[in-house]
């Protein structure tokens, strides 16, 4: 009899009071939005996405918007205007200040007037480009000294954007000068705390969670790794024998591993993926070759660079209990090339994505 009763009060509205009756469609609802949660998080994908500062990261994520996203409304290029000006001063000021550090001179005297200008911009407060430092810019640019400054520029920070902009200084300094895709993939700004970005994949949410790569931001990395399918490391082949700007002593070819090895160890015992992208393909260069390649008797080339890079890396990573290096996929890319990008992410897609949706019984 207690149990029909009960089956009655909770099932026939006509027995409920109308608290009773708006408790039991809150809870029903609350039921439902869980039910529905989960089946989205079903067709997630977690990725976090690590690396040194100034390793692409940044960059990663402006090519996923333009290939999985919406890309860049002319609004949103605007919106990088200052920041590309910010750009041009803060890689003149480092060349200026690496003039006197390395005790540069300057070919044209006059040019050190300029030089000292520079150092004296709050870089910060920089919203325009005036036609005065356009004009500065242009001689010192051409002045010897700086060029060979710049020949030494893995002595000090300097953005690798830099060339690029001189190159277009002309364009940029135009009244009218609205930013291209291209310039925005250029633009540098130190990520801080902790970015999440999402975007659809053939009927999937891919969610990349982006954690400042400088120092004072990877304490906050082992909170991210809680639920992730995968990792993405990025490393800078452009910095395979430059300083960290954290501490301009230590070289970041030496360090992004350690970094490398530290993510490894959390995932590898959780039997995740790990996505080690080498960014800036094109700084293999004769120079990079003659440094970083260990003399073997022949001409070194460019497939001898990439072979020793990921085997260090691979290394890095070698299961002492194992003796071998699991679910590591590494690519070499130019994060500024969309093309390039699209073609590596479609092979991440193609593995590592396909295997992780495999795994949770999705696919």
């Amino acid at each position: 009899m207690g149990v029909c009763w009960r089956w009655c009060y909770t099932t026939c509205v006509c027995c409920l009071s109308e608290d009773e009756k708006n408790a039991i469609a809150i809870h029903n609802e609350i039921k439902r939005i869980l039910a529905d949660q989960k089946k989205r998080e079903r067709r997630e994908i977690k990725v976090l996405l690590l690396g040194t500062g100034e390793s692409g990261k940044t960059t990663f994520i402006k090519q996923m918007r333009i290939i999985h996203g919406k890309g860049f409304s002319e609004d949103d290029r605007r919106g990088y205007t200052k920041l590309v000006f910010q750009n041009i001063f803060t890689a003149m000021k480092a060349l200026t200040a690496a003039m006197n550090t390395l005790r540069i001179p300057y070919a044209n005297p006059q040019n050190e007037i300029y030089g000292k200008q520079f150092q004296e911009v709050e870089i910060c407060q920089m919203a325009h480009l005036d036609r005065m430092y356009v004009d500065a810019i242009r001689r010192l640019w051409a002045d010897e000294g700086v060029k060979a400054c710049y020949s030494r520029r893995r002595e000090y920070q300097l953005l690798d954007s830099t060339e690029y902009y001189m190159a277009n200084l002309e364009r940029i300094a135009a009244p009218d000068f609205i930013p291209t895709a291209q310039d925005v993939l250029r633009v540098r700004f130190p990520t801080t705390g902790i970015n999440d970005y999402s975007f659809s994949v053939e009927k999937i949410t891919l969610r990349i969670v982006d954690v400042g790569g400088q120092k004072s931001e990877r304490r906050k990395w082992i909170h991210c790794f809680e639920n992730v399918t995968s990792l993405i490391f990025l490393a800078s082949l452009s910095e395979y024998d430059q300083v960290l700007e954290e501490n301009n002593k230590e070289v970041s070819v030496s360090f992004a591993p350690v970094l490398f090895l530290v993510s490894f160890k959390i995932l590898i015992n959780i039997n995740k993926f790990i996505i080690l992208i080498f960014n800036y393909i094109l700084a293999l260069t004769p120079p990079l070759l003659c440094g970083l390649v260990p003399p073997s008797g022949k001409r070194r080339d460019a497939q001898d660079a990439m072979d020793f890079i990921r085997n260090m890396y691979k290394q890095r990573a070698v299961s002492a209990e194992t003796k071998e290096c699991k679910n590591i996929y590494p690519h070499f890319t130019c994060a500024t090339d969309t093309n390039n990008i699209r073609k590596v992410f479609n092979d991440v897609k193609d593995t590592v994505l396909i295997k992780s949706l495999q795994e949770y019984g999705v696919l």
